[in-house]
């Protein structure tokens, strides 16, 4: 499922019109991205957790050349699934 899919079926559950939708899920998104961009942890109860997480420096190996490289430190977003989510899936 991609946005636009997404869009349109929470439109029908939901009965809004889709612009309304498209503008209700954009600012889920946003709110979500920027709680993670400062360091927040977003959390959906029965759903799951977004949050950020470090991954230490390494080092790497070009498969090619079997050069080693030197991979930087970064952050990362990860996501959880809750209880629910995962009850739901495995049924």
């Amino acid at each position: 499922m991609n946005k636009a899919e997404l869009i349109n079926a929470a439109a029908e559950k939901a009965g809004l019109s889709k612009k309304d939708t498209e503008a209700a899920v954009n600012a889920a998104i946003d709110a979500i991205t920027e709680a993670l961009t400062a360091g927040d942890k977003v959390q959906l109860v029965g759903f799951g957790v977004f949050e950020v997480k470090a991954r230490a420096a390494r080092i790497g190996r070009n498969p090619k050349t079997r050069e080693t490289i030197n991979i930087p430190a970064s952050k990362v977003p990860v996501f959880k699934p809750g209880k629910g989510l995962k009850d739901s899936v495995s049924k």
